[in-house]
């Protein structure tokens, strides 16, 4: 979340993705970072790519690989 309270853009989306059934996996996690391939329910085919160093994105992913 942000100073506000609200969704940050990078959690926004993921949280919006996760919600209508898209999953995720960590592509590359570096310093601070992390690059989230977001795939398919069914297939788990790739269909976007985000990167993000937002700090509510690394607290919701925490040691997760993957989600579900």
């Amino acid at each position: 979340m942000d100073i506000d309270g609200g969704l940050t853009p990078d959690l926004a989306r993921l949280l919006r993705w996760e919600d209508s059934g898209g999953g995720w996996r960590v592509a590359a996690a570096g310093s601070g970072s992390l690059t989230l391939s977001l795939v398919t329910c069914d297939g788990g085919e790739e269909m976007e790519v985000i990167t993000s160093a937002e700090p509510a994105v690394l607290e919701h992913v925490g040691g997760r690989l993957r989600h579900p």
